[in-house]
């Protein structure tokens, strides 16, 4: 009987962050909005195509940023066009570990597996850095599905807590290895992987790895990104695409926003290489984060598995 239960929403319970890094602005072909929602949208500066992705808008919008200074990503004679971006990323790590505890945001993410590109997802994210502590609620395409996620013995026991949303809901909550068959099946990345941070260390093992070879194009740009009808963010865009495929390349191009402001990076997509000359390349992955609040002050009990404000019945 219990084999009859494998659970496909869990499928797609594990929002990871991929990260290369960035490209030119391609405009994917993303999962089409609901009726009543809002597209996220990023506004370019030059001459660039807007990225839109289509997504339930947040009920909560925090203010515009403060016009923050552009990320330096100035070029020293003789270095590779990716060392700016590598020492910024450095950089930022340890601010993150200096200056951001924990933050919420509503996380947009679309990934292509096994070849098929996936409808976008969203959910609203808690996310703490010590210990390393997820709670993860979606809120489309299937408003509900809901999982928590606690590093170490405590909390979760390293356990991945998941439960359905409609009639599955009434399964109860799932404990599940996080890096699992059935957590896994359908993910690319577990729920370990998820937020800024990692974001910004998988950067780092990126650029770290291309900058040992050429074929590498790199260019800024100063955008806004944020929901069609909300408050923008201005950030900086940092784009690389490599022309030729090389089995030492992730991607073809990729795309990392920085917001001015938080000094993090809170938007990142890859593309493939195109199938002929000339032709739009294909979205591998891309991952939003919108209303980014940081130092909210979340203690263990907004992760722990027995608060009656997690898990609602």
């Amino acid at each position: 009987m219990k084999r009859r239960f494998r659970l496909p929403a869990l499928k797609k319970f594990a929002p990871a962050l991929a990260l290369a890094l960035p490209s030119a602005m391609i405009a994917p072909a993303f999962a089409q909005a609901p009726a009543g929602t809002v597209e996220p949208m990023v506004r370019v500066a030059a001459n660039s195509t807007p990225d839109k992705a289509a997504a339930e808008v947040a009920a909560r919008i925090i203010p515009p940023a403060a016009p923050g200074a552009p990320i330096d990503l100035t070029q020293r004679p003789g270095e590779h066009p990716l060392m700016p971006a590598l020492r910024f990323a450095q950089e930022g790590v340890k601010h993150i570990d200096a200056d951001i505890r924990d933050y919420s945001a509503i996380l947009y993410k679309q990934e292509r597996i096994s070849g098929e590109l996936h409808d976008q997802e969203v959910a609203f994210v808690k996310v703490r850095h010590q210990p390393f502590s997820v709670h993860l609620f979606f809120l489309a395409p299937n408003k509900g599905r809901e999982c928590l996620y606690v590093e170490g013995p405590a909390g979760t026991d390293g356990k991945l807590h998941a439960r359905d949303c409609g009639f599955r809901r009434k399964l109860g909550v799932f404990k599940l290895d996080p890096e699992g068959k059935l957590a896994m099946d359908g993910q690319k990345y577990p729920i370990t992987k998820i937020g800024v941070r990692n974001l910004t260390t998988e950067l780092i093992t990126v650029a770290s790895n291309d900058i040992n070879y050429g074929e590498c194009e790199v260019r800024n740009a100063q955008t806004e990104i944020g929901p069609a009808n909300g408050a923008k963010r201005p950030v900086t865009l940092i784009e690389v695409t490599h022309p030729t495929p090389r089995k030492n390349f992730r991607f073809y191009k990729a795309q990392v926003f920085i917001d001015n402001e938080l000094r993090v990076p809170i938007r990142y997509a890859s593309y493939l290489w195109p199938a002929t000359a000339g032709g739009d390349p294909p979205l591998e992955e891309a991952y939003t984060y919108l209303n980014l609040k940081i130092n909210n002050g979340f203690t263990d009990a907004d992760f722990d598995p027995k608060n009656p404000e997690l898990f609602k019945n």
